[in-house]
């Protein structure tokens, strides 16, 4: 690089010389700017490396390098603010930048112009009503204002600032500047603030909202704490604890919804969706990916929508029909049990085998009820079995069966009713069903109990065994486990079922499990008195799109507002609003395209996925 030419004196600088003042010094000229130096020397600065290129100035607009910007600034602010008005700016979809400029006021300087204030509105209020004038409500607003502040800042609730907001907007071009412009004028004349561009002073604009702290602009408006607090600009609906799997794209503003159900206070999930909105999708992208995070799951599918995915994956599809070969028993107990735990485990048993009796015979009278405690009892005798029995030697060729039971109430005085309603599980149609004992392990990471062949009548029966076998495995091998239950309302319709399913949900967290519930009718879940409960046990929740018929119902469990309740209408497959603990955003489900290919739904893809490894096979 060559260096900048100096005129020095011509005398020849010898080493041990004194310097000598340049030429144009001596001569009176002032010496050269710090700038001017450092061009004659050629270094480069930090400052030159992060320096645009160029910067164009017009009246209405900055041009930085190949970018376009607008600073804009708010001049008018409504009688009331909301809280989180200015939370649609923050989160809106495209670049800007932000700068809120608070300067406190000395509060005895404030109550000495408001008091001159309030004497000139008192003095023109009595100027008008002795002109025979009715009262101004103009007048009267303000003196009521200027008084509420007067009080407050008196008692030290509230104090007094000058508020600057600034926005500086940046565009492509002059079309896409001028389009972001309106929409941000546009969002907030709907609040009733206004904004003007900073004309002639864009450069001073763009400064103002750099991080420097340095109001520029300086232009700003009077607020008190109250109003100023609206503003707090810390609204954005982020929603994600960093650590987890990714449950979908925060719609406000295309953040990620990165969630760990197991480290919340407690891993239960509901989802509520119509037929069609993509809730057996989401729930088994979630299953995939906390699989990948090493947990188990097992799944109750009512309708064969996740064998797919369990082929995929290697997992264990156990199919549950009258001609199955495959048993549970209801009689099981859990055999990897903690000391004293015993007797508490066997009398929940025999508590949850009255309750799926009463499922399976109807109407039971207190009487019968007594009957069949006794039956229970005597029928686990019979195999040796008793509270004080020692389970960890048990094995499922131990347990009685239903057919035991049977036998019992055949010999029971006043079990007569008992016993003949019994028998079509036993020796009549149902027979097979579920009186024989368990003959399957769930040693697999993903396990489906399979039950769309089973007929209406038997689902929820089949639904409660199953959970039953569920929760004594998770009591035996307690590790990290998701619960999935879909069509949940399949249970709610019967109290038993839905009281032991709310039983589940309340205690299985001690076990390391997470139960997720899924349905399409919010009006069964909710009409249980314990669909509430199961909600409110859940630290998360997704709700998909909603027929208009069960909005209302929603929008109250769930206490939406009215631009909630119109998302969730409008919503697409896989849009809706996800809720965890106390936070709840806009969510839109994202799978790649492996994924999707694994737990798909619709029966296009799937038959083009079987065609396609068909062929594969066949060209082999």
């Amino acid at each position: 690089m060559p260096q900048g030419i100096t005129l020095l004196d011509t005398e020849t600088e010898k080493p041990d010389a004194p310097k000598k003042k340049s030429v144009l010094s001596m001569f009176g000229r002032p010496e050269m700017s710090e700038s001017e130096a450092l061009y004659q020397r050629g270094i480069t600065t930090i400052r030159d490396f992060i320096a645009p290129p160029a910067i164009k100035l017009s009246p209405n607009t900055m041009q930085i390098g190949g970018v376009l910007s607008r600073t804009y600034f708010t001049v008018a602010y409504p009688r009331f603010l909301s809280t989180n008005w200015f939370s649609p700016i923050i989160n809106i979809d495209f670049a800007m930048d932000t700068a809120l400029f608070i300067h406190p006021i000395d509060t005895a300087e404030i109550l000495k112009n408001l008091r001159k204030s309030s004497t000139q509105v008192q003095s023109q209020m009595h100027i008008e009503s002795d002109g025979g004038k009715i009262s101004d409500p103009v007048l009267e607003t303000a003196l009521q204002d200027i008084e509420s502040l007067r009080t407050n800042l008196q008692q030290g609730t509230e104090k007094f600032f000058r508020f600057g907001l600034y926005m500086t907007v940046y565009g492509n071009d002059e079309k896409d500047l001028s389009d972001k412009c309106q929409l941000i004028e546009a969002i907030l004349e709907a609040q009733l603030v206004y904004a003007k561009p900073a004309v002639m002073r864009m450069d001073q604009g763009f400064a103002a909202t750099r991080p420097l702290a340095t109001d520029t602009l300086d232009v700003a408006n009077n607020l008190n704490t109250e109003p100023l607090s609206t503003t707090f600009p810390f609204v954005s609906s982020d929603l994600s604890s960093n650590e987890g799997i990714l449950y979908g794209i925060n719609r406000h503003n295309n953040s990620l919804i990165l969630f760990d159900r197991f480290k919340m206070e407690n891993a239960n999930m509901v989802v509520f969706a119509k037929s069609g909105a993509g809730k057996s999708y989401t729930v088994k992208l979630e299953v995939l990916r906390s699989m990948m995070f090493g947990a188990s799951v097992i799944i109750i599918d009512p309708e064969n929508e996740y064998k797919h995915l369990c082929d995929a994956v290697g997992g264990t599809f156990l199919k549950i029909s009258l001609s199955s070969e495959v048993h549970l028993n209801p009689f099981d107990l859990p055999t990897k049990i903690g000391e004293q735990e015993g007797a508490d485990i066997f009398r929940n048993t025999v508590a949850n085998l009255i309750g799926l009796l009463h499922l399976m015979l109807g109407s039971i009278t207190p009487e019968e009820d007594s009957i069949i405690d006794r039956a229970i009892r005597e029928t686990y005798a019979i195999r040796d079995i008793t509270e004080s029995s020692d389970f960890t030697v048990l094995t499922a060729s131990s347990f009685p069966t239903m057919s035991d039971l049977y036998a019992v109430l055949e010999n029971m005085e006043g079990a007569e009713s008992l016993a003949s309603r019994l028998e079509r599980y036993t020796e009549g149609i149902f027979g097979g069903f579920l009186n024989k004992q368990t003959n399957i392990e769930v040693d697999n990471q993903l396990v489906v109990f399979n039950i769309r062949d089973l007929e209406d009548e038997l689902r929820p029966i089949a639904m409660y065994i199953i959970l039953q076998f569920i929760w004594n495995e998770i009591r035996t091998h307690m590790k990290k486990r998701v619960i999935v239950v879909d069509e949940a309302w399949v249970m709610m319709q019967h109290e038993e079922a839905a009281t032991f399913l709310f039983g589940i949900a309340k205690r299985c967290r001690k076990y390391y499990t997470g139960l997720t519930t899924i349905t399409q009718d919010i009006g069964d879940f909710a009409s249980s008195r314990h669909g509430k409960p199961i909600i409110t046990n859940s630290s998360m929740q997704l709700l998909l799109r909603q027929s208009p018929s069960s909005i209302d119902l929603v929008a109250e469990t769930f206490y939406l507002t009215d631009h909630e309740k119109f998302l969730l209408l409008e919503s697409n497959v896989g849009e809706g609003i996800f809720f965890a603990g106390s936070k709840h955003a806009a969510i839109k489900v994202v799978a790649s395209y492996s994924e999707d290919q694994i737990i798909t739904s619709d029966p296009r893809q799937l038959l083009e996925i079987e065609q396609a490894k068909a062929d594969f096979d066949a060209g082999k």
